[in-house]
């Protein structure tokens, strides 16, 4: 089984029972894959909304996480305002997965809007790039415009699915349907999945990670989100003083179906001196507060499904 992230949601009970219609199960997999091709337009929205009802009363740990985590963005609130915060967030949620799918099967229906770019092409010269992003609106969008409209190799590292027969259900469709620059790969303990990415940075290719769940058992730095204590991976940064590239920070923000704007941020340089442990903890603050302000931009739009905060937040 997949090393869980400490931020996403725990199975519950409900997992033997329903099978592949657990929310890990296959199903979820393959019917936004499916959907696209069979449901008019104008069943997008009512669909999306009727899905977010359907979580927001069957995923109970789920909503509690939402409510909670949302309590320290934006301040505490009363019974119904959480139920409300919730689903808002479940229902931008239902309208991002599902464009993640339909963007494989019909790419040419997507629009992106690109503010920022500028400094990281400044910063990229001649080396490779490490894209950085958050579970923040549609997170794989920036990956695949620089694979697409840009022109450049990108490596996308993407947590595996709990569920073994979703797992092979998405390694099969991005196989099939993924833009050829654009390389797959699935995040394990594996050494070797660190040591083939830093070669592609020195090659001058783009990397790009998510920057905010660690793994279990994955090494993570401590920093500040919303003035309380949290865990980055440091795997991101740790590649970042190996192969002495630039960390981008990355977010891809939901406007509306078939729009993204995807707006990147300024680099951030590991000090390739000095202690290891210090210098990694440097830039991870910074990155943390790239991911604040992002959240802050778009909170309904920050898909953290388990506590962050489990103590503090309750």
């Amino acid at each position: 089984m997949p090393a869980l992230s400490l931020q996403a949601p725990r199975p519950s009970g409900l997992r033997r029972l329903l099978g592949p219609l657990y929310f890990t199960g296959i199903f979820w997999f393959w019917l936004p894959t499916a959907a696209p091709r069979v449901l008019p337009s104008w069943a997008y929205t009512p669909t999306a909304t009727a899905f977010a009802f359907v979580f927001q009363l069957f995923l109970v740990n789920v909503r509690r996480a939402l409510i909670a985590n949302l309590r320290v963005v934006l301040g505490p609130c009363g019974f119904w305002a959480g139920q409300r915060r919730a689903f808002r967030t479940l229902r931008q949620f239902a309208y991002s997965y599902g464009d993640r799918y339909e963007s494989l099967a019909f790419p040419e229906r997507f629009r992106v809007v690109v503010e920022g770019d500028e400094a990281w092409k400044a910063a990229r010269g001649s080396g490779g790039l490490i894209f950085v992003t958050a579970h923040i609106g549609a997170w794989e969008m920036s990956s695949y415009l620089a694979a697409s409209d840009l022109g450049l190799k990108v490596h996308v590292v993407r947590d595996e699915e709990l569920d073994p027969r979703s797992q092979d259900f998405i390694a099969r469709l991005v196989a099939r349907r993924g833009n050829p620059n654009c390389v797959t790969h699935f995040a394990t303990d594996d050494p070797r999945l660190g040591l083939a990415l830093n070669q592609a940075l020195r090659k001058g290719e783009i990397v790009a990670v998510q920057g905010d769940r660690p793994r279990t058992r994955s090494r993570t730095v401590g920093v500040t989100l919303f003035g309380r204590s949290c865990e980055l991976p440091a795997g991101p940064l740790a590649l970042a003083r190996l192969s002495g590239a630039p960390l981008v920070p990355v977010f891809s923000f939901r406007e509306q179906h078939y729009l993204y704007r995807v707006i990147c941020r300024e680099p951030i340089r590991v000090a390739a001196g000095g202690s290891t442990d210090e210098a990694i903890t440097v830039a991870a603050r910074v990155l943390a507060a790239h991911i604040e302000w992002a959240i802050r931009r778009r909170p309904h739009q920050w898909y953290a499904l388990a506590e962050v905060w489990p103590r503090e937040a309750s």
